[in-house]
């Protein structure tokens, strides 16, 4: 056969897909048997309605030979004997310029009413750190435009520094602070288990529109599964990895990392 005839009906088929079924759900964990997939990736859990395109669904661990799944949301409708289909595919964060003044989910999706974003690349959620030996020194002060912080907590370009208070003496006030007036080019800001009513108060409030039009924001907030609440912080590290390659400066905040291991402490325990 013609080698261009071979590749148009190569073209035209379907790729094959592998399927397992749903054996239990208990709380937050559902187990399932047959098929295989890494520690990590996301399949698709297929619930009755045919109209419905499956609930998302991450590998978290393996028991007796079964997988064990996480839902990124509600598994109602699940039952003992839905598919599971298996993607296989490695958790990705959508990022792009287009981004910034933006306010996205955990998957790069917009929460904002500002229409689609267009990514420009996916970058995996899951890194290796660097080499430590390949880290270059901290040499050069970050100006955040605080100067109680620059005065007395003096932040360096590849810093890392954690701001540990009580609840509602103002912490959030100082992330927008430090989000409209540092000389970073790009903010990521990550808030994780946030109350639903004070996401809209920091972006009005704190950060404002000059602090918004150069930042981007990655929100999982409380009511959410506690996988989405951990992959959030993966998203916008991701997110800052991406301008950060693009040469730029990034200033990364989260709010809160207390609030990040509860969530892994959560799924740890729910998968056993």
């Amino acid at each position: 056969m013609d080698p261009r005839g071979c590749l148009k009906l190569l073209s035209g088929l379907e790729p094959a897909q592998s399927f397992g079924k749903v054996t239990k759900v208990v709380g937050l964990i559902a187990e399932g048997r047959g098929l295989k997939a890494p520690l990590g990736s996301i399949c698709r859990l297929l619930p009755e309605d045919k109209h419905s395109e499956g609930i998302a669904a991450e590998v978290v661990g393996f028991r007796d030979g079964a997988l064990l799944f996480m839902p990124y949301s509600d598994p109602r409708g699940i039952r003992p004997g839905s598919l599971i289909q298996n993607s296989s595919t490695p958790p990705l964060m959508p990022v792009g310029t287009h981004f910034l003044g933006r306010a996205v989910n955990a998957f790069g999706e917009p929460m904002d009413h500002g229409g689609q974003i267009v990514p420009s690349d996916f970058y995996p959620l899951y890194c290796d750190p660097p080499n430590p030996l390949e880290r270059p020194r901290i040499t050069e002060r970050l100006d955040v435009g605080v100067r109680a912080v620059n005065a007395l907590l003096t932040l360096g370009k590849g810093q890392r520094v954690g701001i540990m208070a009580g609840s509602g003496v103002g912490k959030s006030t100082v992330m927008g602070m430090m989000a409209r007036t540092t000389k970073a080019d790009v903010n990521v800001i990550c808030l994780v288990g946030e109350r639903g009513r004070e996401v809209v108060e920091f972006m009005e409030r704190d950060l404002g529109p000059e602090g918004m039009a150069r930042s981007v924001l990655v929100v999982a907030t409380s009511d959410q599964s506690p996988l989405v609440r951990m992959r959030c912080a993966y998203a916008a590290t991701a997110m800052a990895e991406y301008f950060r390659d693009q040469g730029k400066d990034v200033l990364l905040m989260m709010d809160s990392v207390t609030r990040f291991c509860m969530a892994g402490r959560e799924v740890g325990l729910a998968a056993g």
